[in-house]
């Protein structure tokens, strides 16, 4: 069974930086995509950005050139450095994940989540 867990969220100024982190742990041999989504009170859970197992990435437009996805295989840890944060990035951040080295959109598809971390930025 394949587990997430999420760390580094936090609470910072309008301009300032944070990096979420995501350990990964429960992997068979298939390929997966990895994600980040985040969900803000009373709006749906979005797609931030994902990484494929080509390490092909996609960004949400609201957050193109500001965030970074990477991996570091050899932790089995998924980041997201989020730069130039704004009051609307507020939301509670997920990691998850699905198998097949194509990202889906939705996050129906993807069976596996984190329980996620708190990010607030205040102006």
């Amino acid at each position: 069974q394949v587990q997430l867990v999420e760390s580094g969220g936090g609470s910072v100024q309008a301009g300032g930086s944070l990096r979420l982190s995501c350990v990964a742990s429960g992997y068979t041999g298939s390929t997966y995509c990895m994600g980040w989504f985040r969900q803000a009170p009373g709006k749906e859970r979005e797609r931030v950005a994902s990484i494929d197992s080509a390490r092909t990435t996609i960004y949400a437009d609201s957050v193109r050139g500001r965030f970074t996805i990477s991996q570091d295989n050899a932790k089995n840890t998924l980041y997201l450095q989020m730069n130039s944060l704004k009051p609307e990035d507020t939301a509670t951040y997920y990691c998850a994940a699905h198998r097949g080295g194509y990202c889906y959109f939705g996050s129906s598809m993807y069976p596996y989540w984190g329980q996620g971390t708190q990010v607030t930025v205040s102006s």
